[in-house]
């Protein structure tokens, strides 16, 4: 095994962890880290590939993504609602040391954040118990 096969496995591991832990704190996010992992351990091996697509945290959080490249309403508003808080953590404390080009520059990466989600990802309706979408 070359050692940038063991640097994607690590990576990939790291982002499962990483997208593990933001599963259930609400103030680190899931779904990119979960990318990082799906994008690094397809690049690694087929066999973690299979792995981590059987996850139950790869079903709940990329597998429609992936599919159809979109979300779900509930799931974008997830995302959408746990940047906002982590954003509005840095604007609060830039703000209250007068850091003006700070709280600006964050505002309008929230911004780009909250139209791109709701412009640019496609929604996709919720799947129902019986397969039927």
């Amino acid at each position: 095994m070359n050692i940038k096969k063991i640097l994607y496995i690590i990576l990939g591991c790291i982002g499962v962890g990483l997208g593990a832990v933001g599963a259930v704190v609400p103030m680190l996010p899931t779904f990119p880290f979960l990318m990082m992992a799906a994008f690094f351990f397809a690049r690694s091996s087929e066999k973690l590939d299979r792995w981590f697509k059987g996850t139950k945290l790869y079903k709940n959080n990329l597998e429609d993504y992936v599919a159809v490249r979109g979300m779900t309403w509930k799931t974008k508003i997830r995302i959408m609602i746990i940047v906002t808080l982590l954003m509005s953590i840095g604007f609060v404390m830039m703000g209250t040391k007068g850091i003006i080009v700070g709280c600006l520059v964050l505002f309008l990466v929230w911004l780009f954040h909250i139209i791109y989600f709701c412009f640019r990802v496609k929604t996709i309706s919720t799947k129902k118990d019986n397969g039927s979408v």
